[in-house]
């Protein structure tokens, strides 16, 4: 079945290689500290299902383990479009605030150690927060112009309500049975209290 369409369509911003991994069922993570200068209050899961906003941070490559592609992205501020290939839902949060938990589920992710452990103690509180989400593919690449709007230190985005119509007929990026085992392996490292944002 495909995703429950949500009310509006909204944008996470996240690096574009990791959009990449998520859209081809190579990840099932995102991690986020939270402490993100975003308001008062910092980052939060404020939406349970968003379209996946590839961002074009020049050096994410090699902040990234595994074969992935050698991209040169061109300045963000130059750019004119946005090519979104995912969506993704949020099943589950874990706040980790162990470093030993972080380093357990470094299988699960793309994310080099340094990146991660750079997020984990980036203010006075050590922690990170693990979201497990299902990811989906479109049937096919969502173009739209870029907006000053889209720019900026933030993670959530509207987006045009055009691309909803396509959710009808995205697919998973993993099988049912792969996604159990990713959801049970973190149950097993992480512990079962976990929120749903």
């Amino acid at each position: 079945m495909p995703p429950a369409p949500p009310a509006a369509a909204i944008g996470f911003k996240e690096w574009a290689l990791v959009c990449d991994l998520l859209t081809r069922g190579r990840q099932s993570l995102i991690l986020r500290k939270g402490g993100i200068h975003e308001g008062r209050g910092g980052f939060e899961w404020k939406h349970r299902g968003f379209f996946l906003f590839p961002t074009w941070f020049h050096t994410q490559a090699e902040k990234l383990k595994g074969d992935l592609p050698s991209v040169v992205f061109p300045p963000e501020e130059g750019r004119t479009s946005v090519d979104i290939d995912g969506y993704a839902e949020l099943a589950q949060v874990w706040k980790v605030t162990q470093w030993a938990q972080v380093e357990s589920i470094a299988h699960l992710h793309a994310w080099s150690e340094e990146v991660v452990r750079e997020r984990f103690v980036y203010d006075d509180e050590t922690c990170l927060h693990i979201a497990l989400v299902r990811a989906w593919r479109l049937p096919q690449r969502w173009t739209f112009p870029y907006s000053k709007s889209h720019g900026g230190c933030r993670s959530w985005v509207d987006l045009p309500t055009n691309g909803l119509d396509l959710l009808a007929e995205a697919t998973p990026a993993v099988s049912e049975s792969e996604w159990v085992d990713i959801g049970a392996q973190l149950t097993h490292l992480l512990g079962p209290v976990a929120q749903v944002g």
